[in-house]
């Protein structure tokens, strides 16, 4: 059985989903995952391959969504899509995206992200 809080991010995904191909964005995978975690989406920006962490609230009262990607989920993240990268067999760029799904009166508001800043120690 799936819980509420399951199904309140799924939908964030799909709104999330939504502005990316509004944007131009080719889906290729969602809920990607390895042994290293699970990417929420990957998507092609042109030929860059882009993986993207979708955070979902309800209200800032916590901070706001994209304050939640701790380091600690950036290096999973860059683990999880180095992984996915090997497995393609692809020396494409990518990158790392952050979309951020705040619901105020049932208003969805959509902040992006792009090319978020990696910390040196992952290099």
């Amino acid at each position: 059985m799936v819980d509420a809080r399951t199904l309140f991010g799924d939908k964030g995904e799909l709104i999330a989903e939504e502005y990316l191909s509004s944007k131009g964005y080719k889906l290729v995978k969602r809920k990607y995952r390895n042994e290293y975690g699970e990417i929420d989406l990957i998507c092609l920006d042109g030929i860059q391959v882009v993986f993207i962490e979708v955070k979902t609230r309800r209200s800032v009262k916590e901070g706001f969504p994209e304050e939640s990607v701790t380091e600690k989920k950036i290096g999973n993240i860059i683990r999880c899509a180095g992984f996915y990268m090997d497995e393609i067999r692809s020396e494409a760029s990518f990158r790392i995206d952050v979309i951020s799904v705040l619901f105020t009166c049932n208003n969805p508001q959509v902040h992006h992200l792009i090319d978020i800043d990696i910390p040196e120690k992952f290099w």
